[in-house]
């Protein structure tokens, strides 16, 4: 075991598969230049070659489509967009090529890539830098959808990824990229589809993915002070998404909140609620609860971004309010930090 950030572990990933397999192939917009993607794809290149790692011409279809040309050639492809966002012009070659092939072949085709996306919010990022479209990825059936939260999972997710014979989409947040923890040395791989519990609690079952485990984590600790008890899920991954974990844990608190870092409508949030309703709803001592983003764009501007996301003291309000509970002072802890277009004072970027 070994202390790293999320950033290093993606890069210890990468190293790692790339070594264990010489078919594997790095590419994207940005992938040697000098911040190496945020500092993911550092000393790639020098170690193995620009034959196997290599920048790419601006043109998201058109390069997503020779990667999938590659994955079918018998190649194991990892592709980065430095934006969740620029991916959307190549959704044509995700949906209508890389999710299909394995379906319409009969399984004896397979299409081996792994696309990372970057996601995140603040410093005025705005409409079209900042979407959180992982239920749109999840609606499309063969694709697997990962969004992990600490440096272990992104580190051993990713090599799961990497080498799951069809394609996967895997979910960064630049928030997450400098948070640190330990990882294990080597190839170790976290099994795609499986949640795991972060805070064991008996009162209310928290589902979040992503960023807003640590938001989560934050406002259970909080709620303990107040009795109350916060079962913390992290799903790790959308897409197949764990339903054991999340029907097992609301049969125990009887309660449920799911937080989501996408629109509310249509939002992965709510399925989870639906299907707990549908399937637990003789188990539940209050309605489900879903936290989403509002159905609008983000905007762009400093001023109107304040309170739009949701903060670890929107968990602390809903889930008094599902106790029947007014608010206390100790919810002051939660206030958005200042400025409020960062997770807190220990984050040092990078933008």
């Amino acid at each position: 075991m070994s202390e790293m950030s999320f950033v290093s572990a993606v890069n210890d990933a990468l190293h790692t598969a790339m070594s264990l397999d010489s078919s594997v192939i790095f590419y994207g917009l940005g992938a040697t230049d000098p911040k190496e993607i945020f500092g993911t794809t550092a000393g790639l290149a020098k170690k193995f070659g620009h034959s196997r790692v290599f920048d790419t011409p601006t043109s998201e279809n058109g390069m997503t489509g020779i990667g999938i040309g590659a994955a079918l050639g018998g190649m194991r492809t990892i592709m980065t967009h430095q934006r969740l966002d620029f991916f959307l012009l190549a959704m044509d070659q995700l949906v209508n090529s890389a999710a299909k092939w394995h379906y319409m072949f009969g399984s004896q085709i397979s299409v081996p890539i792994t696309i990372r996306l970057i996601v995140g919010r603040g410093w005025g990022q705005g409409p079209t830098h900042s979407q959180n479209l992982q239920a749109w990825f999840a609606h499309v059936p063969g694709l697997k959808v990962v969004m992990p939260t600490t440096p272990a999972d992104a580190k051993g997710l990713l090599l799961s990824s990497i080498f799951d014979p069809n394609p996967v989409v895997f979910l960064e947040h630049r928030w997450l990229h400098q948070s640190v923890g330990e990882v294990e040395k080597g190839d170790i791989r976290v099994p795609i589809g499986l949640a795991k519990i972060v805070r064991m609690g008996k009162d209310v079952t928290v589902v979040a993915s992503s960023y807003l485990v640590v938001e989560a984590l934050q406002a259970a600790k909080v709620l303990a002070e107040e009795g109350i008890e916060c079962e913390v899920i992290d799903l790790r991954t959308i897409s197949p998404l764990d339903w054991d974990a999340v029907h097992s844990s609301v049969k125990k608190t009887r309660r449920l909140i799911v937080l989501d870092s996408g629109a509310q409508t249509g939002s992965v949030a709510g399925e989870i609620v639906a299907r707990v309703a549908i399937k637990q709803h003789h188990v539940l001592a209050a309605a489900p609860m879903r936290l989403a983003m509002p159905d609008v764009p983000e905007p762009t501007s400093f001023g109107l971004t304040k309170g739009f996301f949701v903060r670890g003291i929107n968990i602390y309000q809903s889930v008094m309010a599902m106790f029947g509970k007014l608010e206390t002072v100790k919810a002051d802890v939660l206030v958005e930090p200042s400025p409020h277009d960062v997770p807190g004072e220990w984050f040092k970027g990078p933008f």
